[in-house]
């Protein structure tokens, strides 16, 4: 089974589960704690495609990282993730560490190209 994102809208995960001719039962979690409301729905158009839906609760959404596991419910496999990230933004964060990087790098390709054309000239 292949589980992909297509959106999150209006407060919920939603993705394409495709390679199952049977209807998937589902689990999603969230800090080991099952979340209720998951739907699983077939798609009239393509045989063995299934739309997911996973209702994010509003009590979910604290400060920091949240990450939700979503599992095929009988033989446990992880079938994929999403991450909700909020609050006040962490200074450690990945992105934020590439954007520095980013910006330093830019500012080392000046300095060099600077350096060239006074040592060239």
């Amino acid at each position: 089974m292949n589980l992909s994102q297509t959106r999150i809208r209006g407060g919920s995960w939603e993705g394409l589960l495709t390679g199952s001719e049977e209807r998937p039962e589902l689990t999603v979690t969230l800090l080991d704690a099952p979340l209720p409301g998951v739907e699983v729905a077939p798609l009239p158009d393509r045989p063995g495609a299934w739309a997911v839906r996973v209702p994010i609760p509003a009590e979910a959404l604290n400060e920091g990282v949240q990450t939700f596991l979503i599992r095929e419910r009988t033989s446990g496999e992880k079938l994929a993730h999403f991450t909700i990230i909020t609050g006040v933004p962490v200074e450690d964060d990945l992105r934020a560490e590439v954007d520095l990087l980013r910006a330093e790098l830019d500012m080392l390709k000046r300095a060099f190209r600077r350096h060239c054309t006074e040592t060239t000239g």
